[in-house]
């Protein structure tokens, strides 16, 4: 394979911004990684935030019609409409049953797939372990509810 040269006009400007601009930014909210190596982007996919076991049991969100469209960490476009859901602490393509923990209530179920990153880093320090599709949420309690204690089973 042949490798390219950085162009000219590319070194010129790499070299004329400040080093800074080149680092990851601590407060970056940013999914993916950048790298620019012998005149080629690459794109690395965030990794899970954990190495370890993930949480059992947290709270749930959900994010729906304001995100519709836009494109996942698994490069697709979200639809509210489907069961997926986005967490730090799972691989892309991880099937997660989700059961709402309400001791009062019957519980509810629903089998999603991990198609992108969150919640937020500022939510999961809040307990956030996963947010859930519109649609996902919905089957298991009320969105007007906004956060619903759950607990999280992997399915093989």
């Amino acid at each position: 394979m042949r490798r390219k040269s950085l162009s000219p006009r590319l070194l010129s400007l790499a070299a004329s911004r400040p080093r800074s601009d080149f680092s990851p930014s601590t407060n970056s909210s940013a999914k993916l990684k950048v790298f620019l190596l012998s005149g080629t982007l690459f794109l690395m996919a965030a990794k899970p935030i954990l190495a370890g076991n993930p949480p059992e049991a947290g709270k749930a969100s959900w994010y729906g019609e304001e995100h519709r469209g836009k494109l996942m960490a698994n490069g697709k476009r979200f639809n509210p409409d489907k069961c997926t859901a986005a967490s730090w602490f799972y691989p892309l393509g991880t099937r997660v049953r989700v059961t709402l923990n309400v001791p009062a209530q019957p519980p509810r179920s629903v089998l999603v797939t991990i198609t992108d990153r969150g919640p937020a880093h500022q939510f999961v320090r809040g307990g956030r372990i996963i947010d859930l599709a519109h649609a996902a949420f919905r089957q298991i309690a009320h969105p007007s509810l906004g956060l619903a204690p759950v607990t999280l089973t992997v399915v093989e």
